[in-house]
């Protein structure tokens, strides 16, 4: 039947002879009248297929991609270039289609790239198990508080103001559910403060969360935020930015216990937001309490090398009450992209990778903070993102000035209006780096800058003081 014809009454007749009743309407007999709409959607009339695609073809043109403008925007999701191999590999029919790998025997292929995956995210962490994959990196972050509050029974988080805005929603959601609650502390500094951190830290937490880099870019002292924590007896749990652990310690080294991530910048495209994927390792104490999917390697009858679908944790059919996630989606297509990505780049290419974005970024700090007016909002160690306040009035002002620099002539996205997620940053804007951004682009970047504030604070453009673009 084609996709665009209509079932006909005659086929409606014989689904419903089939399946033993006499209208549609008696599928829904078991519904209560007071729960049904009672009338017909209130939608506009229909378009005609041409109408149609000119609309969508509006709609569409108002979307700007980064290969349309320049971006400086991260906050979590990052312009990375992708190798055109990913793409090869991730259209093969084995990779793009595949169920869940249920049956070891027709799901080798799956299964092996699972446990390759894994194996990966182990040794870029530093810890002994990983699973693989979950949705993406807020959940998984509400995750790991899920695994704290089963390993010691404890209903008390403790949350740097330094971890993801929306990791922070997503675990007081995941919290208000399972009855456990969420104890902020701010930064100071730039950074986690570290005095308020231990003192809020007892033997009534369950788990220690920081985010490494945290959401204004700085670097965290991981060993110092850990200690309280592994000496109460909490789980520690650390959202990493996978690029920055090419030139920082591994967590595992660190006495973190669980490290979660958004996996977007390995290999996957901003895309709209979306889909991306998690990852997921933790200690091998916590391997029965993880979220997800594990794949394990066996040999079979014959004794050659095999792989096997080793825990199904959150399988509700398998687990049920027992289950340590609800959520049964696995990100394996973006997972698999993430495993390539670091095996394109290996292990000389990331550490050269997330030096080559230490040196862009000073050079933009210092750059974009001796324009007049711009300070930085902290003075802590970056790796690939940094935040400034610009001497507008507060959150409309950056708003506008974002704005200017978007449009033409400049073209460039200058990053994150920090007011938008963190009212206490009102003049604030994150500034983001990756590989695609070049020291012109930077300049360009500063350019657009120092126009639009001038034109903010009603006075004339400036002469360039940085080279225009090319």
């Amino acid at each position: 039947m084609s996709r665009y014809t209509a079932v006909t009454d005659p086929d409606r007749r014989h689904m419903l002879d089939a399946i033993g009743v006499s209208s549609v309407e008696d599928l829904f007999a078991d519904i209560p009248g007071g729960l049904r709409l009672g009338r017909a959607l209130d939608l506009p009339a229909g378009l005609s297929e041409q109408d149609v695609y000119g609309h969508l073809r509006d709609l569409a043109a108002r979307n700007v991609d980064a290969e349309q403008e320049i971006t400086f925007l991260g906050a979590g999701m990052y312009d990375h270039y992708v190798p055109a191999v990913i793409d090869m590999l991730l259209q093969r029919s084995e990779f793009l289609t595949p169920y869940t790998p249920y049956q070891p025997e027709v799901s080798q292929g799956t299964l092996q790239v699972m446990f390759e995956y894994q194996t990966a995210i182990c040794e870029l962490t530093g810890l002994a198990v990983s699973n693989a994959s979950v949705y993406e990196g807020p959940s998984a972050v509400a995750s790991a508080g899920y695994l704290a509050r089963l390993a010691n029974d404890r209903a008390r988080f403790v949350v740097s103001a330094g971890v993801h805005p929306h990791s922070l929603q997503t675990l007081r959601t995941y919290a208000h559910g399972f009855g456990a609650e969420v104890v902020e502390v701010p930064l100071a500094g730039g950074v986690t403060d570290a005095r308020r951190w231990g003192e809020a830290i007892d033997g009534d937490v369950s788990a220690a969360i920081f985010q490494q880099p945290n959401f204004l870019g700085a670097v965290e002292d991981v060993e110092a935020l850990a200690a309280p924590g592994r000496g109460a007896g909490a789980v520690v749990v650390g959202a990493y930015d996978p690029i920055a652990l090419g030139v920082l310690r591994p967590p595992g080294e660190l006495g973190v216990d669980v490290v979660v991530g958004e996996g977007q910048p390995l290999g996957n495209r901003l895309d709209f937001g979306g889909p991306s994927f998690g990852f997921f390792a933790a200690a091998e104490e916590h391997l029965r309490r993880m979220p997800g999917r594990i794949a394990g390697e066996t040999v079979d009858a014959d004794g050659r090398r095999g792989f096997v679908l080793t825990l199904q944790t959150r399988e509700q059919h398998i687990r049920r009450e027992r289950a340590t996630s609800n959520i049964c989606t696995a990100q394996a297509l973006n997972a698999l992209a993430g495993m390539i990505y670091l095996a394109w780049l290996g292990r000389r290419g990331l550490p050269e990778l997330a030096e080559l974005l230490l040196q862009r970024t000073a050079y933009a700090r210092d750059t974009i903070t001796a324009l007049p007016g711009v300070t930085a909002l902290h003075d802590q160690p970056c790796v690939r993102e940094f935040a400034v306040r610009l001497p507008v009035d507060g959150l409309a002002g950056v708003e506008r000035v974002v704005d200017r620099c978007a449009g033409p002539p400049h073209r460039v996205n200058p990053g994150l209006p920090l007011g938008r997620v963190l009212p206490d940053h009102p003049d604030g804007l994150l500034i983001a780096l990756t590989e695609r951004r070049s020291r012109a682009d930077i300049d360009r970047l500063a350019q657009a800058l120092q126009v639009a504030l001038a034109a903010e604070q009603g006075g004339e453009a400036p002469a360039p003081t940085v080279p225009a673009p090319a």
